[in-house]
């Protein structure tokens, strides 16, 4: 059964979402104050979080930084409540790593919708994991492993680079696919692994890139638009500052080199 955590101050508002979660098939688990509802995140390890941003104890943003930095909790789908929507309360929310807000007062479609759009992304991501764990366990030669670093609170985003890197692909995308604000995922994976998301995009195609020029005799070009650069041009000049020479110098002293 699917677990919802709810933290919210106002026994009514509380007391309504626990009764209409628990008549849609849902396990609710009610918590009445940002404190009580950090303990008990940890404990049930719910399957998704609503919170009121408002609370006299510890407000949203204390629980959600506090959600998003622990290792067992980090990927949990969180839904913000608020009776104030402005703008600068939907970015710092954002920014900070929400995945969506509703505005109270809120219809039980809203909230249903929400939760379910939510839930689908998170299925999603973890189909996309489990894809990608299965094709790593069958392939012999395992070329994602030692890309990326092990970093948890990442996982996510390296399964869908790992799945789409051979495609055009922005730091939005990346973002959108994992239920994060580009701003906050940037700030992220700087603080976890010192580089931008960007950089592990180029690292994964890079390795993709050598390996077609070792093994392979596909023409410049071609490995180009194997590893998502359409043009041939940005991606010589991206190797060349990454590996000192263009992608045919490479190769030639490789094939050289192994002769």
């Amino acid at each position: 059964m699917t677990k919802v955590l709810v933290i919210e101050d106002e026994m009514q508002t509380r007391n309504i979402f626990m009764k209409c979660l628990a008549f849609e098939g849902f396990c609710p688990i009610a918590a009445e104050s940002g404190a009580i509802g950090m303990k008990l995140a940890q404990l049930h390890l719910p399957d998704l979080i609503i919170c009121d941003i408002m609370m006299p104890d510890r407000d949203g943003y204390d629980v959600l930084s506090a959600i998003r930095s622990h290792q067992s909790t980090a990927a949990i789908p969180f839904i913000f409540l608020t009776a104030k929507a402005t703008m600068s309360d939907l970015r710092q929310g954002m920014e900070m790593g929400a995945d969506d807000y509703l505005t109270k007062p809120c219809s039980v479609e809203q909230l249903l919708t929400a939760i379910a759009t939510r839930l689908e992304r998170q299925a999603q991501l973890q189909a996309s994991f489990s894809r990608t764990s299965c094709s790593q366990t069958s392939s012999t030669d395992k070329p994602e492993l030692g890309i990326f670093p092990d970093c948890p609170r990442l996982s996510q985003v390296f399964v869908f680079i790992e799945a789409n890197y051979h495609q055009p692909m922005s730091l939005s995308d990346v973002a959108n696919a994992v239920g994060y604000s580009p701003a906050y995922l940037t700030n992220l994976a700087q603080e976890l692994t010192g580089y931008p998301i960007k950089r592990w995009v180029t690292e994964r195609r890079m390795f993709q890139a050598r390996q077609l020029l070792r093994e392979t005799d596909q023409s410049v070009r071609q490995i180009a638009e194997d590893i998502g650069y359409p043009d041939v041009g940005y991606f010589t000049r991206k190797f060349r500052q990454l590996h000192g020479e263009p992608p045919q110098s490479w190769r030639n002293a490789v094939r050289l080199c192994s002769a």
